[in-house]
């Protein structure tokens, strides 16, 4: 086929691999975010169920994003100042390591005679302190191994990755924990951190920028001054935790699922969201054409919204799966767009502080969603914790959609930092070579 022929219409939609065939270091740690995803998607799920079943509380479900919460803030900022200081690669084979521990102590705790509910709190604190250390450090290696021309196209085959995992994940989880029990859960998981362990090491170091501040209180304030300075990154911030915190139902779709008269879709509907989410990744060669991307995320925030709003309000469990499906695609767009303005504009020895930010924005943002849904089905029902929180989420979007002229009129051919970013990074990288048609 000739090179320069016109792609079909296919073909546009395919995603662009440029990022995969061009380095090797990103097929690294894709392959290995690949397999650690899938095993923490099965813990994701079976930590919920266990706590349901020990202690039958929807508030105590959702207890478990409230646990979260304070580790993910402090090491999420604590976290990115980290990521710029030391190597980035060091960091992420520790705290992957620290991750597995912590699968191992599950596991302990669901094949004892009796199971305690205390270590799913100590361990969901934990491993939220681990993820916040460590997330930073991936995102911002991300920008250093991939050529600035292709951060979009890597943003869109990260989340492919995020998704695969996610929809086999819970799928699996469902059939594991009703068939084999929660320990074989905990044990798949242990496993694929081995295995992710031992794919990163192959990565290359990726020391610090001479440029980077040492990690403290001043190089933490320094980075959120930026980003403070930086409305339409600040406008990325705000429109995800609106979304996540008012329209997130993760901790009340066991109850749901009773509630619909089939626990059997309970996996289903955990994997409904990132199967969504999957197939935007999967035709998701469209994304390096759009340039508007402010707009974009707005818009797919809101649509999230109403999706979940759906979700609350319908009857038929195919329909709730459809709507919760259709609530993954549209945050899957929203992420994607989130991801190629961070990538884009953000100065090399601020990468990961503005990680530890971002973190906060798209990490903290479901932990609070979860502890809401939680409440207010406690408080109201489940039902109307699921159609409240989208139709809040909605309304939330809106107002800042309103608030953030910068975020809106945000273009990637034209904004500042974006030029000024593709201007320093043009020297960086060796030409990409030319990517052949098969």
């Amino acid at each position: 086929m000739n090179d320069d022929a016109p792609a079909s219409p296919l073909r546009k939609l395919l995603p662009d691999l440029a990022p995969w065939r061009t380095s090797a270091d990103f097929r690294r740690l894709w392959v290995a975010g690949l397999v650690t995803n899938f095993g923490s998607f099965l813990t994701f799920v079976a930590v919920p169920v266990q706590m349901k079943v020990l202690t039958g509380s929807a508030a105590a479900v959702g207890a478990i994003g409230a646990v979260e919460l304070v580790p993910m803030v402090v090491f999420g900022l604590y976290g990115g100042a980290l990521a710029d200081a030391l190597d980035k690669r060091r960091l992420i084979l520790w705290t992957e390591a620290g991750q597995g521990l912590l699968c191992a102590v599950l596991l302990v705790d669901a094949v004892v005679p009796h199971p305690a509910v205390w270590p799913l709190y100590v361990v969901a604190a934990l491993s939220a302190a681990l993820g916040a250390v460590q997330r930073p450090a991936m995102d911002s290696l991300t920008p250093r191994i991939v050529a600035h021309e292709h951060l979009t196209a890597a943003g869109a085959l990260n989340s492919l990755r995020w998704t695969v995992g996610g929809v086999a994940g819970p799928a699996v989880a469902g059939v594991v924990v009703a068939y084999a029990g929660l320990g074989w859960a905990y044990a798949v998981d242990l496993v694929t951190f081995a295995v992710s362990v031992a794919l990163m090491t192959g990565i290359a170091a990726s020391p610090a920028s001479h440029e980077a501040a040492r990690p403290s209180l001043r190089s933490i304030a320094e980075g959120a001054r930026y980003a403070w300075n930086r409305k339409e990154l600040l406008g990325t911030y705000a429109i995800d935790l609106a979304a996540m915190f008012f329209a997130m139902p993760l901790a009340v779709l066991p109850f749901l699922a009773d509630e619909l008269h089939a626990p059997w879709s309970l996996g289903l509907m955990y994997a409904s969201v990132p199967a969504g989410a999957l197939l935007v990744s999967l035709t998701s060669g469209w994304t390096s054409r759009v340039h508007r991307h402010g707009r974009t995320v707005a818009l797919a925030a809101a649509c999230w919204g109403l999706a979940v709003a759906g979700a609350g309000l319908v009857r038929d469990v195919w329909l709730v799966l459809l709507l919760l499906a259709l609530a993954g695609a549209c945050d899957m767009v929203s992420g994607i767009f989130r991801a190629a303005i961070w990538n884009q504009t953000i100065p090399d020895e601020l990468r990961g502080r503005l990680a530890g930010i971002e973190l906060l924005s798209y990490s903290v943002g479901p932990q609070l969603g979860q502890v809401r849904s939680g409440g207010m089905a406690a408080l109201t029902s489940v039902r109307t914790s699921v159609w409240a929180g989208g139709a809040l989420c909605v309304g939330a979007v809106g107002l800042l959609a309103l608030g953030l002229p910068k975020l809106m009129a945000y273009d990637d051919r034209t904004n500042e930092h974006a030029l000024r970013m593709r201007s320093a990074r043009a020297g960086d990288l060796p030409p990409v070579p030319p990517v052949t048609a098969s």
